[in-house]
């Protein structure tokens, strides 16, 4: 392609080193659509004849049906998938082929594949972290008031249910979900029309190809369109955070489902045995969750790396932008997908939760609540005469509303046996009705809120 400049045939280290068919061959659909607008532009523009235009068109459409029925050739000698569409295209069509590439470069070809790549990540993903949302709240709905213990420190604090703690979740796919969202309205500009980095001289419209893309407009420096990746910066860094939430939740269910804790199951579906051990059922499904984790921040890291020491406009290096990204959206891709069947697929064991939720004295602030309440006592006081009589129950080896009425009298006299009501983990998860709260008709309510919400997103499109 730049045989007219150079005399002598690149080393074969200098191709090697050089191609990038075997990863920008993903961007063939973003490549064709882009340029069958760009071809109608030039048309419109007058730069190129309609008959031009309409041959382009119908060969690109040829090489898009190709590519799809896995009939096409990629060839390594043509570096890149721009390349290799035009060299069939002029096969296709002749010397007209050479007329699409008039008023623009490589450079703003690929930031606009690549954004039109990006963008359809994000759509993508927005409706992956729907079904998630959705299949949680679901669960969430039935398990309301399955009551189980809520941990800090990974210890025992206080009594929550199930559905509380999947909510949590819903909650923080709606953060992400809105991360997305935001990386795709500054994404949502197009570099095309830019050229190699300073415009062009041909009387283009760059409006039009912008809303022929779907964009909502043109960028508006032509150094910045040709150089910027930080759509894809920002892309990644939605997505690591997206990916940290599911490794937690993915953490929890790893925690869970071991035999010493045994809070939840999964069935056969989202586990694994082992090659020598008969009795073992490991929740492999969440655990590679937790590892495709690395990949995706690994991505981020990796282009922040490659962008931060270059100068304007666009620089080889950015051939290394999609990679990376590339697999660390797939990464997500799939482990959002993982996720949204293990949530499905869980069965919580109520009554070892029952049973948990209850240990560890974890209902000892609801007896200071309770003084607090009812006898009007300060709350730091409240606070140490119930951790006494939790020194008591402990000291005794009894769960805290065992322990005998005359000894929690013993430390605070007016204690009554309307006190040992509240020590019940289904009283401590029903009295926490404040707005976020764990108390089973805030879950349900919440819960049907987000069913009903996500429905009307699913109406409106």
């Amino acid at each position: 392609m730049w045989g007219g400049r150079f005399a002598e045939s690149p080393d074969a280290i200098m191709e090697e080193i050089n191609v990038s068919i075997d990863v920008d061959r993903h961007l063939y659909a973003q490549d064709i659509t882009a340029s069958k607008a760009h071809a109608a532009m030039l048309a419109a523009q007058g730069i190129i004849t309609a008959n031009d235009a309409k041959n382009i068109g119908k060969g690109l459409d040829t090489i898009l049906s190709e590519i799809g029925a896995g009939k096409f050739t990629f060839k390594r000698a043509l570096e890149d998938i721009h390349m290799n569409v035009e060299s069939r295209l002029s096969e296709l069509i002749g010397p007209a082929a050479g007329r699409l590439h008039t008023a623009r470069s490589r450079n703003d070809q690929v930031a606009t594949d690549f954004r039109l790549y990006v963008r359809d990540v994000l759509d993508q993903t927005d409706a992956a972290l729907a079904s998630f949302q959705q299949a949680l709240a679901e669960r969430a709905l039935e398990h309301a008031d399955t009551v189980m213990p809520g941990f800090t420190h990974l210890q025992t604090a206080q009594p929550v249910t199930f559905g509380h703690h999947l909510m949590a979740y819903v909650e923080m796919a709606a953060r992400d979900r809105g991360r997305f969202q935001d990386a795709r309205k500054r994404l949502n500009e197009s570099p095309l029309g830019a050229a190699a980095l300073a415009g062009t001289s041909f009387p283009i419209d760059r409006h039009a190809t912008a809303q022929k893309l779907g964009f909502d407009r043109p960028m508006a420096n032509s150094l910045d369109a040709v150089s910027d990746r930080d759509f894809v910066l920002e892309t990644l860094s939605a997505a690591s955070i997206c990916a940290v939430h599911l490794s937690r939740f993915a953490e929890e269910i790893v925690i869970w489902t071991s035999p010493l804790v045994g809070l939840v199951r999964l069935s056969d579906k989202f586990t694994t045995g082992s090659s020598i051990m008969p009795q073992k059922r490991n929740p492999d499904a969440a655990e590679l969750v937790r590892a495709k984790t690395g990949r995706v921040i690994g991505a981020l890291n990796g282009l922040l790396i490659v962008m931060k020491g270059l100068p304007l406009a666009y620089q080889k290096d950015m051939q290394e932008d999609k990679q990376g990204a590339m697999e660390g959206f797939a990464a997500l891709s799939l482990a959002i997908r993982a996720m949204t069947g293990m949530v499905r697929d869980i069965v919580p064991e109520q009554d070892k939760m029952r049973a948990a939720a209850g240990e560890g004295y974890a209902t000892a602030t609801d007896l200071a609540d309770w003084l607090v309440r009812t006898l009007k006592m300060p709350f730091r006081d409240a606070h140490h005469v119930t951790g006494r009589i939790v020194g008591l129950a402990a000291k005794a080896g009894v769960a805290l509303h065992e322990l005998p009425l005359a000894e929690m009298q013993a430390v605070e006299k007016r204690i009554t046996k309307e006190a040992l009501a509240v020590l019940s983990v289904d009283s401590s998860v029903k009295s926490r009705t404040s707005y976020g709260g764990t108390a089973p008709k805030n879950v349900s309510a919440q819960a049907k809120a987000w069913l009903k919400r996500l429905e009307k997103e699913r109406k409106a499109g």
